[in-house]
């Protein structure tokens, strides 16, 4: 590893593609410092499982700071979801661009962009509002009131469209995906503070766990352990052999097959996203209307009850199902095997194709389903274990973002130093 590193950097043309994802990366950082103006930035404290935890992963872990960076990417990733899934033939336009090549992507991202700014300044007033109601006693906004609101949810929105254009410039003059990375970032920036933490927890001076050296060797061990798991998730594929029917394909030997990849966890955190979303959006939205029913609904969505997590983690394999099928069509797979004159051995082309395709897809998913849930509850069974808060227990989303971006930055990265190689190689 450390090897590929060394050859990434001997490689003039990535070594200034690193170097300009870092400084790019670097801004973005020094953005998240700056608070935004109007708020008490030192009451934020989000719980593991809050909604605006999840959106303070997303956005690069700018919430509880109360930056001008507060939303980061969050609203976008949100625009796009809904982007995407209206594209799925429920808005015929949206699906024409969606099957229009290069020219249709870009008419829906310059969309989702659009949508993002609304997102951006309907989530950044409930923010606001909803940490006000939280903090009310301790004076969150120095004037509370719509105003007041407003005017600190547009500069959220200022901060979010920077944010996505930092994001645009290493897409393009950098390396890995802008959005990602940003994401990326932020994740690692606040490790360094959750290993702190946990070390106070079993070796501090005012240790609260009675585990000592040996809880803390287990949490290392399981952390390292938790990451190789990832690995292989994001790893895990079924190949579906596939065989060319044209004559073209008179060539080939017997063992020559091309094969058609189906990943084990096609959904990534999506799942999670969703579900989360649909046990705190309902809290949040009773939070503005009603207190007592905030309490009823905050009573129930305890996630140190068994029964809870074990909701919540049917929650997770549903929209786990739920998002895997929306974005592989198998219906749509058979088509495509057909027009290039491919065929699944011993399947006949058309519907049983599709069916194959749909038994093995269903069969995978619940083993990706599985392991993702087994992460996102980690945490929290973690923490009923240990005594850890649950924001420093092992898992959790964090963990598949942070693998799952770098694992596909070092091969984007692996790709372009072959791609160089091989142009340099030809122009001699």
């Amino acid at each position: 590893m450390f090897k590929t590193f060394i050859d990434f950097f001997k490689n003039k043309d990535l070594r200034k593609r690193i170097l300009f994802t870092l400084f790019i990366l670097f801004i973005f950082r020094l953005g998240s410092s700056i608070p935004a103006p109007g708020v008490n930035t030192t009451l934020i404290s989000l719980s593991a499982n809050s909604l605006l935890n999840m959106m303070n992963i997303l956005g690069g872990g700018s919430i509880e700071q109360m930056s001008i960076f507060s939303l980061g990417v969050s609203p976008y990733i949100t625009a796009s979801i809904i982007i995407e899934l209206l594209a799925m033939d429920i808005i015929p336009a949206l699906t024409e661009m969606a099957r229009s090549g290069k020219k249709g992507r870009q008419q829906m991202d310059r969309i989702t962009r659009y949508l993002a700014v609304v997102m951006a300044l309907v989530q950044g007033y409930f923010i606001v509002q909803y940490l006000d109601h939280a903090y009310a006693d301790y004076g969150f906004v120095q004037n509370p009131g719509f105003t007041s609101y407003l005017y600190i949810s547009v500069i959220f929105t200022a901060g979010t469209m920077l944010v996505l254009w930092l994001a645009d410039q290493i897409t393009t003059k950098g390396v890995g995906n802008g959005t990602s990375m940003i994401i990326f970032a932020g994740i690692v920036a606040d490790m360094p503070n959750t290993f702190r933490t946990v070390y106070e927890t079993f070796l501090g001076e005012n240790a609260t766990s009675t585990l000592g050296v040996g809880g803390f060797i287990a949490y290392i061990v399981m952390f390292i352990a938790i990451i190789v798991l990832v690995v292989l998730m994001q790893l895990a594929e079924r190949r579906i052999p596939i065989q060319q029917s044209s004559s073209r394909a008179l060539n080939k030997t017997k063992g020559d097959l091309n094969h058609l990849p189906l990943k084990v966890n096609s959904a990534s955190v999506t799942p999670v996203i969703f579900a989360s979303a649909l046990i705190q959006g309902p809290q949040i939205i009773a939070s503005w209307i009603n207190q007592d029913a905030y309490n009823w609904l905050s009573g129930i969505a305890d996630f140190t009850s068994p029964l809870f997590l074990c909701f919540y983690g049917m929650l997770i394999i549903l929209f786990t199902f739920f998002y895997t099928n929306l974005t592989i069509d198998p219906q749509k797979t058979a088509d495509d095997l057909g027009k290039n004159g491919q065929y699944i051995p011993g399947v006949r082309p058309g519907t049983e194709t599709k069916n194959y395709i749909s038994k093995v897809l269903n069969r995978i998913t619940v083993l990706g389903s599985l392991l993702l849930t087994f992460i996102a509850l980690l945490p929290y069974v973690t923490s009923i274990v240990t005594g850890l808060s649950q924001r420093a227990a092992v898992g959790g989303t964090g963990i598949i973002i942070v693998v799952g971006v770098a694992m596909d930055t070092i091969k984007q990265m692996k790709s372009q130093m072959t791609s160089k190689q091989y142009k340099s190689f030809v122009g001699k």
